[in-house]
């Protein structure tokens, strides 16, 4: 079962035009805020009407501006977990999970059962929202969305309002609660690293269009453009230039690298990950640039360098190189090194937007 959709819907001076196609167990949407990824979800779930085009879920159309389809969102078979769960305050844990069934009294009470049994809710049945903690109120959420078999469920920025080692320990109990569930799983987040864990398919969304979409591991290790590689995270992009079949100079960084594949015709930059660069102590090797350190930040686990290639513009952008905690007891022990290495395979060469 896959999910397609082409809609356009336009609300004020904003526009959602969307156009998307994904067999895929698990795709993250990523964006900034208000780009459109809350209005793509409710779009689906039925909350949203689109002012033209289609949504299909398999055989199941749920909109259809043409045919005049537009499947109420009860008959839509979708679940959507909002960002704030939107359990009912007055409602028991086993009534906001039987909230969503339209079934017989036995058969219902069997299936919240199930679900109190399968996201270890025992003993917080008669409980009100208020008193569950946060990782309690998300499985009450996940509970009540499975509890009726929905064809697809989407997930709304799930952890936005968590600190983070709350959120790290819930997305890992989410991604466990989702393992058995057969159907697709979508997630919207403004949050890289959520995004890169969830998803096998990946969107990228800019002012209600999607910039760039497949598989999340290769968009992260080839964004192909600027604006995809900055959305990716990625800290150093520089301009860049072809100069031969498989040469490239970075004029900022006053540096040529060689290559082993060819370079586009459309080359406009490079991007470079901070984590990347391989520290070179004595005589330079190929693709090495020397440099000199502006500052850096401590952190618990990892020391954040800024540096600067030697004999650089002083005005130009800053070079990011992050280096974990075995490379920097290294470092503190000896020497600084007299030039930094990019490894021809973590160089992502982008055109212009």
């Amino acid at each position: 079962m896959g999910i397609k959709v082409d809609i356009k819907k336009k609300l004020g001076d904003f526009t959602l035009d969307i156009k998307f196609e994904s067999d895929a167990a698990r795709i993250g949407i990523l964006g900034a805020s208000g780009c459109g990824k809350s209005l793509t979800l409710k779009s689906i779930a039925g909350i949203e009407r689109p002012d033209s085009g289609s949504i299909q879920i398999g055989e199941k159309v749920l909109f259809d501006s043409e045919s005049r389809i537009n499947l109420k969102p009860q008959k839509r078979n979708v679940g959507y977990m909002f960002q704030n769960y939107a359990l009912f305050p007055t409602m028991t844990v086993e009534q906001n999970i039987a909230a969503g069934l339209d079934r017989g009294f036995k058969e219902k009470d069997e299936r919240v059962a199930d679900m109190i049994e399968r996201f270890s809710l025992r003993g917080l049945e008669k409980h009100l929202p208020g008193q569950l903690s946060g990782g309690q109120q998300q499985r009450v959420a996940l509970a009540r969305i499975m509890a009726y078999s929905p064809d697809i469920i989407m997930l709304d920025e799930p952890y936005s309002a968590l600190d983070q080692h709350l959120k790290e320990r819930l997305q890992h109990e989410m991604l466990g609660m989702l393992q058995d569930y057969r159907g697709q799983v979508i997630m919207v987040s403004h949050n890289r690293d959520e995004i890169y864990r969830f998803g096998e398919d990946l969107l990228i969304m800019e002012e209600g269009k999607i910039s760039a979409s497949g598989r999340t591991t290769e968009l992260f290790d080839d964004p192909g453009s600027i604006s995809v590689a900055r959305m990716t995270g990625c800290k150093n992009i520089v301009e860049a230039e072809k100069v031969e079949e498989r040469r490239i100079r970075i004029p900022k960084w006053d540096v040529e690298i060689s290559l082993s594949r060819s370079v586009p015709e459309d080359i406009h930059a490079i991007g470079y990950r901070a984590h990347f660069f391989e520290p070179v102590w004595g005589e330079r090797e190929e693709n090495c640039i020397p440099f000199n350190v502006s500052g850096f930040d401590e952190l618990p686990f990892e020391r954040r360098y800024y540096i600067h290639p030697a004999g650089d513009d002083p005005g130009a952008d800053l070079i990011c190189w992050f280096i974990q905690d075995n490379e920097r007891r290294r470092i503190d022990e000896g020497a600084k090194p007299d030039y930094l290495k990019l490894r021809e395979d973590a160089i992502m060469m982008l055109k212009k937007d």
